[in-house]
Parts: structure tokens; C-alpha cells; sequence
């Protein structure tokens, strides 16, 4: 359980290390290691009998929310690129936890590869009841005439047009109840200019889950989305200048980065019937910055 201890100093505060990985990047090399609530998140029984898909949840704030929705009592399909490690520790996390986990590995940068990871759900799990938008893919770059065409594209395939055909693939077989829950971010409402095509993607996920949110309410179905502010997660030091990285977060009112595990809980909530009258809302977790 988490204590109510100055929330400042709950983690580690820059500077962080410089170290550099290479993209994706992974849990193992993270310096210091990030916190997905591994020995804090206690589950209530939110979620007992739902079926949840999370991409990108082999690390980060995808492993977070695969940890929570399993302690919560949900099983869970495991969705990643290539890094199949960290997989399998998120994997060996929902199983501890006493629930079922698929692992789906797969590039959603492809309709493809959406819909073989959306059959593979519902195939594996009898059925997706929360869908959770959360694979990004993310580059920086100096200067507009820096940014390569083949990243621009590569970022919204993956973070916008994976994301509407998954929503595609699976709100059919969604019952009344059931949650999608995508991944924004502070960048959808306060961009940096040297993330022009990971900012942008993120507005229209912001943008995408208020409208989508209408049209599914009309089958009972529940969309939202969490917006992060900076966030510990491999995607970090695999993407960023080393300066950048060892100063991450400290520009926020809680001067550090937040932890996976911080974030969790608002997906919990938003996937549960806790929520039961919350739809088409952009959920802030942005250590303090612009509101949104």
C-alpha cells in the first residue's frame, strides 16, 4: 500500500541516467529501474471475470496496467512488438496474480497485424470486455526538415491507425459494460516542438475517443482516455538526447517523473463499473502542468 508521504519524494528524482538504448528500448537497462507496482498495487476486485486486451504491455505503463487489471481480477492478452522478455515478465506478474495471460506479440502498424491480434483475444480469452490503446511509437527530431516521412507515418500507424482498427476489430463483440480505454498525453494539449509527429497523434487520440465515444455508448460501451505527463518507461532513453533524459520531469510541479505504477490506478477506474457514468473523457496525470 502505498503511503501518504510527501508524493514528491514517493520515486526517484532526476538526475536520472544518460544511459542510451536502443528503440524500442526494455526494462532491464532502465537506470533507475521503473516501479510498475510490483510490491504496492493491491487489487479490490474491480474487474473479477473481465477479459482485457493491452497493447504495449510488456513494459511501461502497458506492464502497469496488465499488473493492476490482473490483481483486480481480470485476465489479460499481452500485446507487444518484439520484446519478448519484458513480455514475459509482465506475463509471470498477471499469472502470479492468479489470473490467465496471452502473450500476442505482433506490429500494429498494419491492418493485418491489428486484426490477428484482435482475433487472437477474443480466440484466446473468449472474448475482449476492455480494450486498452496504449502501444506508442515515438521519434525526435530538431527541426521540421528533420523530420523524416517515414517516422511521421510510422507514428500515426501505429498510434492512431492501430488504435482505430483494433476499436474496429473488437467493438463489435463488445457487450453493454464493456470499457475501451486509450492512451493520450499532456503532449496532446501542450506539444514539443521536437515531437511534432508524437504530439499531434496523441491530439487525435484525444480527439478520436471523444467522438468514438458517442457512437459507442449507443451498444453500452464506455470510451476514454488517460493523458500522461512524463512517465519512467523504456520509451524514454530509447527516444530521447541523454541530456533530455537525465532532466526528465523535473520541469513538473513534483520535480521528478511519475512511475508506471502511478498511472495504473486512473485505468483501473476507468475500465471498472466505478466509472459507470464516465464516457468520452481525457483523464490528466500530468505532475501538475497545463490542465486540459
Amino acid at each position: 500500500m502505498k503511503s501518504f508521504a510527501d508524493p514528491r519524494y514517493l520515486y526517484a528524482r532526476p538526475p536520472y541516467s544518460g544511459r542510451a538504448q536502443s528503440p524500442p528500448g526494455n526494462e532491464a537497462e532502465m537506470q533507475p529501474a521503473a516501479d510498475h507496482g510490483e510490491s504496492s498495487y493491491t487489487g479490490h476486485q474491480l474487474l473479477v471475470g473481465r477479459r482485457a486486451l493491452i497493447t504495449g504491455a510488456d513494459s511501461g505503463i502497458g506492464r502497469a496496467v496488465a499488473l493492476a487489471f490482473a490483481r483486480e481480477g481480470a485476465d489479460v492478452a499481452i500485446a507487444y512488438l518484439s520484446e519478448e522478455e519484458d513480455a514475459r515478465v509482465t506475463e509471470k506478474l498477471v499469472l502470479e496474480a492468479g489470473r490467465k495471460a496471452v502473450l500476442l506479440p505482433g506490429n500494429l502498424d498494419s491492418k493485418q497485424g491489428c486484426d490477428e491480434v484482435a482475433q487472437a483475444a477474443v480466440s484466446q480469452l473468449g472474448g475482449v470486455d476492455i480494450l486498452v490503446n496504449n502501444a506508442a511509437f515515438q521519434r525526435t527530431a530538431s527541426s521540421l526538415a528533420e523530420t523524416e516521412d517515414e517516422d511521421f507515418v510510422k507514428t500515426y500507424e501505429v498510434n492512431v491507425l492501430g488504435m482505430f482498427r483494433l476499436c474496429r476489430a473488437l467493438l463489435p463483440q463488445m457487450q453493454p459494460g464493456a470499457s475501451i480505454i486509450n492512451t493520450a498525453s499532456i503532449q496532446s494539449f501542450d506539444p514539443s516542438p521536437n515531437l511534432l509527429a508524437y504530439a499531434s497523434s496523441k491530439a487525435a487520440i484525444a480527439s478520436f475517443t471523444r467522438s468514438l465515444a458517442n457512437l459507442a455508448m449507443e451498444q453500452g460501451v464506455r470510451v476514454n482516455a488517460v493523458a500522461p505527463g512524463p512517465v519512467w518507461t523504456p520509451l524514454i532513453p530509447s527516444t530521447m538526447d541523454k541530456e533530455k533524459v537525465k532532466t526528465f520531469g523535473s520541469h513538473t510541479a513534483f520535480g521528478r517523473a511519475a512511475q508506471p505504477a502511478e498511472l495504473a490506478p486512473i485505468f483501473v477506474f476507468l475500465a471498472s463499473a466505478e466509472a459507470s457514468y464516465v464516457t468520452g473523457e481525457v483523464y490528466g496525470a500530468t505532475g501538475g502542468q497545463m490542465p486540459l
